[in-house]
């Protein structure tokens, strides 16, 4: 009587698909257009973050609050950096493209992101500021600014925190007296 050995050759399990984190993009925009891509975004499923500033604009006949996009001709939008969702982003109508090089667009830190989110939500007076690549980098440690990370400049004699968004080259500023500062 022959004894046979059947050997089977079971495929190995395939090694986990690692998918590429979501990061946050700078969008440049065609002038005046920053809601409705925002809105034209989400409805194809893309989280975005338009920070909007409330102001009064007079006319001569009337008064009128109305809400601007923080940063003109720019909308911010987390995702996945392949080819479908770059392709499924620019062709939103009203999309320039990618802030960054070569089309690719530079990820924006989600800190950068946040910074700004809580700047915006907080009743403090602030005020836009050009763009400061150079200057100390400080972390407010109290108060309603607590973990707000920026470059800390003196303007007119007060303290002033400078957030940026490197990849937009845009900066708010907020006045920092009375709170604590290290170096971040």
């Amino acid at each position: 009587m022959a004894v046979s050995s059947l050997s089977w050759d079971l495929p190995q399990p395939l090694p986990p698909v690692e998918t590429e984190p979501e990061n946050w993009y700078g969008l440049h925009t065609r002038p005046r257009h920053e809601k409705i891509v925002a809105h034209r975004l989400e409805e194809r499923g893309v989280t975005t973050f338009l920070p909007l500033v409330t102001e009064v604009h007079r006319w001569s006949d009337r008064k009128k609050t109305v809400e601007l996009p923080l940063f003109s001709c720019y909308v911010f939008a987390r995702f996945t950096p392949n080819r479908a969702d770059r392709l499924r982003i620019m062709r939103v109508d009203g999309v320039f493209g990618l802030v960054g090089t070569r089309g690719e667009g530079t990820a924006i830190p989600d800190e950068q992101i946040d910074a700004v989110r809580s700047l915006v939500e907080t009743q403090l007076r602030w005020s836009s500021h050009p763009f400061l690549k150079i200057g100390q980098r400080v972390r407010i440690r109290s108060g309603a600014l607590n973990g707000l990370e920026g470059i800390l400049v003196s303007r007119n004699g007060d303290r002033t925190l400078v957030i940026s968004i490197d990849a937009i080259q845009r900066s708010l500023a907020v006045r920092v007296e009375g709170y604590e500062v290290e170096p971040a």
